[in-house]
């Protein structure tokens, strides 16, 4: 008898990294890890020295992405906080790469 399996279930999440994240590179690193993980979504700079932005993907990748941004990061930046906010269940991708907004 054959397994039954539900289709690959979507996240979205947003987030926003606290630290030196600005003038670090962060956003270009940010992209090229979320474009090697196969998540769809954006980030930017924020006015108040943040990095900001949306990631959307299996719970697997949305996952691995968060384990980046909370400890890894770019070379030269320092990480010290890492908020995710409204996760939640999707049905379908809004974006179609991960980039960079300005």
């Amino acid at each position: 008898m054959a397994e039954i399996r539900s289709p690959v279930s979507l996240v979205s999440v947003e987030f926003e990294i606290f630290g030196k994240v600005q003038g670090v590179f962060f956003r270009k690193c940010t992209r090229d890890q979320g474009s090697k993980l196969g998540l769809k979504g954006w980030c930017r700079n924020t006015e108040s020295g943040t990095v900001e932005g949306v990631l959307e993907g299996t719970p697997d990748q949305v996952n691995m992405m968060k384990e980046w941004l909370r400890y890894k990061g770019s070379p030269q930046s320092r990480i010290d906080k890492a908020e995710f906010r409204n996760e939640k269940v999707i049905e379908s991708l809004s974006f179609t790469a991960f980039g960079v907004k300005k």
